[in-house]
């Protein structure tokens, strides 16, 4: 009879797994199934007929007197292998499952919410890593609560410690809460849970709470182990609180694990991120010659400090290296844009893993060596996410955002699976070309892909938006980011800025005050621009007065911002004066800001001063010997502006041409002035005329010849103006969309006053709005005005 039990005990504890298999509901609902065919006389299984139903013994105390009856069954699905961990000679007199099943039915059993008890622990862990669902895991734990035999010692089933590995799994199952009301219910929590949770809770990035609950352990007189610090060790340091840290290592000490080698490595780790190579390396001193793992730390922390020297010398004393020593190295040099350096020994590595190709690429991209960046890319022998994400952002950084989202197409053809770096990258790549259509294509990927809005992604969104025309979408998404720091707060008050809206910049710039975010040098570059924007002098200097009183020192892009505030409000003396008193050299930004002043308000005499100090700066800079020369033409001083560009032409500089892209279905249009290589270019131009002979009959327009600075005929000189290339832009964009869709271009220059006089003019005969983000900001026009107030 004993035999006979363990073999029914064998057959029960494959008896829930089989019937889930075959019906696909869940364990509690498939023991109620089986209960209710066995009391009803209707299974029966033969031993070792493995192919048919398992056996219930719904009374370990009474065998049943009916004879056995084969059932052939179909299944759906195949049968789970029989459980390794129950073998007849091993099992307790006990471990019977199911037991007192009539009293049990008499409860309602039969019900499929009923729960089961049993008091087999050697299968609770088994049975809680099959769950599916948090219902099933409540259930599996209830039932093990139920059958455990010391229920009046608060002591915990066994299979608690796998309670963290199934509810912090990145699964929709996810609920460390419930753990927590286990371990807070657990009189005598065992140190294995305590572990497991801190484990759990420092990988679901919820350091604080890790070692919050480390602080309980401690309070409850639980007695950290070996594998208790390093995880804590490793939440210090995701947390920031690297001097509690300190504190950690002196428990250490005291509980005599200064020794063990895992401890050593994530100690060093900690003292690498404090910066403090003395304590780092008295710990190393003390490291044994074969512990690889502190050995790698501390070149680790070599490397984040920029200590290539001491890393390379630590590297060349290591008696074994692996490929984690190698890649810290590459990744080093890469870092510090020493890429020879980690090209040697890329190529000395023994043997290269995924890991060291991106450390190599990730160092070209750092350096912007983007052909080398590409090269490799494509020679490597196998590609992660990593490797893809790398090179789109080496992409989109380099401003060849068009190659980042073919590259992105690549990347899904291969069934690579974007991740939120992958976002950023191609946000950026939009941002860059105003594509609005494809930021909003990959606004909601991220959203359907239940992508995290972590607080990089979110600025990334905010960013689009901004650029690419829709600062209401910017503004939205901003609120919804739950965690905003000092870059999400600074990316839209720019944005704003960049709109003309200096009320919405500074409004912005005072919540973000008491919010509790302290406004950075950043901050004050954005909001002083938001000022010179819509010209409120008098407000920006205000606002750079009081960057003293935040312990801010204006650096050359504040004073820059001053400057161009003063010399748009036609104060160019005062700027002047601010520029001679400066306390650091002015650069090129500086003057260039004076110069534009000059140009606006024909002041030929300063504009020669400053603009040949500035060819003297930027000697290879086009838009110097423009500027300067158009000022020449602008006070009749032809033959002083043909002298300046004849020197251009010795020198070998060229003009940068005007281009204007436009987003249609996808796709990018660039339209450079006078080109005619769009496939539609006959169209557009007769489209063109057709919009400048209507203007010219309804509305009085003349082309402005007064903004072409060179010794031409009037007809030449119209004739240049209706080729620029935002013209050509806006008439495809009449051709491709629908009557009353926003038309948005982005210009490579600052839009000319011609253009912006006859967009206008465009704005209010076809009521059409017209979005335009030039060299320095947007345009919106409406009903025959501009968002700027003519203020540009």
């Amino acid at each position: 009879m004993s035999f006979l039990r363990a073999l029914y005990d064998i057959h029960a504890s494959n008896l829930g797994f089989a019937i889930a298999n075959v019906f696909g509901c869940d364990f509690g609902s498939a023991i109620a199934i089986a209960i209710e065919q066995v009391n009803c006389g209707q299974l029966r299984l033969q031993v070792g007929d493995y192919e048919s139903w398992a056996i219930v013994i719904a009374n370990a105390n009474h065998w049943p007197s009916r004879p056995f009856l084969p059932l052939r069954c179909r299944r759906r699905r195949p049968f789970l292998p029989l459980c390794p961990t129950l073998q007849p000679t091993t099992l307790p007199p006990s471990a019977n499952w199911f037991h007192d099943a009539n009293e049990e039915n008499a409860k309602g059993i039969n019900k499929p919410n009923a729960v089961i008890r049993y008091t087999s622990n050697s299968n609770i862990n088994f049975m809680i890593n099959k769950c599916k669902s948090m219902r099933e895991l409540k259930q599996t734990y209830a039932r093990s609560i139920k059958g455990n035999s010391r229920p009046h010692l608060g002591t915990a089933p066994v299979g608690v410690p796998t309670l963290p590995s199934f509810c912090a799994a990145s699964s929709p199952h996810g609920n460390l809460a419930y753990v927590y009301e286990v371990f807070n219910q657990d009189q005598n929590p065992s140190v294995r849970l305590c572990n497991s949770l801190i484990r759990r809770l420092s990988s679901n990035k919820n350091p604080i709470e890790a070692l919050s609950l480390y602080r309980q352990m401690l309070r409850r007189r639980l007695r950290p182990n070996n594998f208790t610090y390093p995880v804590v060790i490793k939440a210090c340091v995701e947390s920031s609180k690297t001097k509690f840290g300190i504190v950690v290592h002196a428990q250490v000490v005291k509980c005599g694990f200064e020794y063990d080698t895992y401890i050593q490595s994530s100690l060093i780790h900690l003292y690498a991120i404090r910066k403090d190579l003395q304590a780092a390396g008295q710990l190393f001193a003390i490291c044994s010659r074969t512990d690889l793992g502190s050995w790698n730390s501390m070149i680790d922390c070599y490397v984040k400090s920029g200590e290539m020297e001491l890393a390379q010398a630590v590297f060349d004393q290591m008696v074994v290296r692996d490929v984690i020593s190698w890649n810290t190295m590459i990744n080093g040099y890469g870092i510090l844009c020493r890429i020879k350096d980690a090209k040697k020994l890329f190529d000395e590595m023994p043997e290269k893993n995924v890991i060291s190709w991106n450390s190599m690429l990730a160092g070209y991209a750092k350096c912007g060596y983007v052909e080398d960046a590409f090269h490799l890319f494509s020679k490597m022998p196998s590609r992660d996410v990593v490797s893809w994400n790398v090179m789109l952002a080496c992409y989109s950084q380099s401003g060849k955002s068009n190659e980042a989202l073919a590259l992105f197409d690549e990347m899904q053809s291969f069934g690579i699976k974007p991740t939120e770096a992958t976002m950023v990258s191609l946000l950026s790549a939009c941002s860059h070309l105003g594509a609005l259509n494809q930021g909003l294509h990959f606004h909601s990927y991220i959203t359907d892909h239940k992508l995290e809005l972590n607080t990089i992604l979110g600025t990334a969104l905010v960013d689009m938006y901004a650029k690419c025309g829709s600062i209401s979408c910017a503004t939205e998404v901003f609120y919804s980011i739950e965690s905003k720091d000092i870059l999400a707060w600074n990316t839209i008050i720019n944005g704003l800025a960049m709109h003309g809206d200096a009320k919405g910049s500074i409004q912005f710039f005072k919540m973000m005050q008491k919010e509790g975010v302290a406004p950075n040098d950043i901050t004050f570059v954005a909001v002083i621009s938001a000022c010179r924007h819509a010209g409120l002098t008098e407000e920006g200097m205000r606002l750079f007065a009081s960057m003293c009183n935040y312990g801010i020192e204006p650096k050359e892009e504040h004073y820059g911002c001053v400057i161009d505030l003063l010399a748009r409000a036609g104060k160019l003396e005062e700027a002047m004066e601010l520029i001679l008193t400066m306390p650091m050299e002015p650069n090129a930004t500086v003057w260039g800001a004076l110069l534009g002043g000059c140009m606006t308000y024909r002041n030929a005499q300063m504009g020669e001063r400053v603009g040949k100090c500035l060819i003297n700066l930027q000697p290879e800079h086009s838009g110097r010997y423009i500027l300067l020369s158009n000022i020449y033409a602008a006070t009749k001083r032809w033959d002083d502006a043909r002298e300046l560009r004849n020197l251009m032409k010795a020198k070998g500089v060229c003009k940068v041409p005007g281009a204007s892209v436009i987003e249609l279905k996808g796709f990018i249009h660039r339209f450079v002035a006078g080109n005619s290589s769009h496939p539609d270019s006959n169209k557009i131009y007769e489209k063109l005329w057709e919009i400048l002979t209507r203007l010219k009959s309804t509305c009085g327009y003349s082309p402005g010849t007064d903004q072409v600075f060179l010794d031409l005929e009037e007809e030449e000189k119209e004739h240049l103006l209706s080729l620029h290339s935002e013209k050509l832009a806006i008439a495809y964009g009449f051709l491709q969309l629908h009557p009353g869709e926003t038309i948005r271009i982005v210009k490579n220059l600052r839009v000319c006053g011609d253009c912006h006089y006859m967009i206008k003019l465009i704005s209010m005969t076809y009521k059409r709005e017209i979005i335009v983000r030039d060299r320095n900001r947007f345009h919106h026009f409406k009903d025959g005005g501009c968002s700027c107030l003519d203020f540009w």
